[in-house]
């Protein structure tokens, strides 16, 4: 583990094996500097470009941030900068967002030299839980394996343990996660995620688990508005524009959606957009001689969505209404 404000370690070779001297009391750091060499508002900036909305989230990641640049600046001056807790919580309804600042908080903490890799590690129960006895240590063991120097995202955590289920192997996963999460603490960040009131029960149930984790981050759903801007930002990436009568068809694509079964927020809007997409390249080749333009090529037509079955009569009857 490389701690903040010191170089990488050194061989038993090397000239340079003892630790860094601590700055004179009369030493002046420059902030901007600490911060570019971190990459730390790099990695703030990209945040807010991939993601629409999310205030809350993002300012408590910027205030996360900032304490460890403060703690890296300490640590410069010989001052007391023992390693803040890292684990997290992340609630909130699917598509909110969660796994993409997650991604950022590994490429963050590497950075500032808190995780030696900085990758991020994503799994669900199947990935730790085995069927049999004696399969599930093998399993979480390989897993926190792929993960060390970086970050454990765990989604839909509360799935690791059935309280109504004694003879379930999710608490042997449990329970090996909690001795890793305490014992290399220093070279693992764990984030479990999920929907929030689910996860306030297993906290509960896991009071162990609850004690090791320092930051509950709570995402909020997508306003209708944010949901239009994340579809523009999702066709941009694909050099597709959505012209004024589309985003007023979209709008009311979105409305509907929302009130219709499993609704996925911003993959529900991805999902929208692929399918979009298919109709538009149907429509575009299916005329026997058929010409295009780049114009067409590009634009996503109102028919292209008005097609989904969430405009018609039966779409409350389906669970998959894209």
């Amino acid at each position: 583990m490389r701690r903040p404000g010191t170089g990488d370690a050194a061989t038993p070779d090397s000239a340079d094996d003892s630790p860094e001297e601590p700055l004179a009391d009369d030493a002046v750091l420059e902030v901007d500097t600490i911060r570019r060499e971190s990459d730390v508002d790099a990695v703030l900036d990209r945040l807010d470009s991939e993601l629409v909305g999310l205030v809350p989230v993002k300012t408590r990641i910027r205030e996360i941030a900032a304490l460890l640049l403060v703690d890296r600046m300490r640590s410069k001056f010989g001052l007391s900068s023992s390693r803040p807790a890292l684990h997290m919580s992340f609630t909130g309804s699917p598509g909110t967002g969660k796994t993409t600042v997650a991604l950022r908080m590994a490429e963050l903490l590497h950075g500032l030299g808190y995780l030696r890799r900085g990758h991020l590690v994503s799994v669900t129960r199947d990935d730790l839980v085995g069927q049999y006895i004696g399969h599930t240590a093998p399993k979480t063991k390989e897993v926190l394996k792929r993960a060390m120097g970086g970050v454990l995202f765990i989604d839909e955590a509360y799935y690791l343990y059935k309280a109504d289920n004694e003879r379930d192997y999710g608490a042997e996963s449990v329970e090996i996660l909690l001795q890793v999460m305490e014992n290399q603490r220093d070279d693992l960040v764990v984030i479990l995620a999920g929907y929030k009131d689910r996860m306030d029960d297993f906290f509960r149930s896991n009071p162990g688990m609850s004690s090791r984790i320092a930051h509950h981050i709570d995402f909020p759903e997508y306003s209708i508005d944010e949901l239009v801007a994340i579809s523009e930002l999702m066709a941009a990436e694909h050099e597709y524009v959505l012209p004024s009568d589309t985003t007023a068809v979209l709008r009311d694509y979105l409305e509907r959606r929302m009130r219709q079964p499993r609704f996925a927020n911003a993959r529900s809007v991805r999902n929208a957009i692929e399918r979009a997409r298919l109709r538009q390249a149907n429509r575009l080749v299916s005329e026997p001689g058929a010409t295009v333009t780049k114009q067409q090529l590009q634009s996503l037509e109102p028919a292209d969505f008005l097609a989904s079955r969430v405009f018609t009569d039966d779409a409350e009857k389906h669970d998959d209404t894209d």
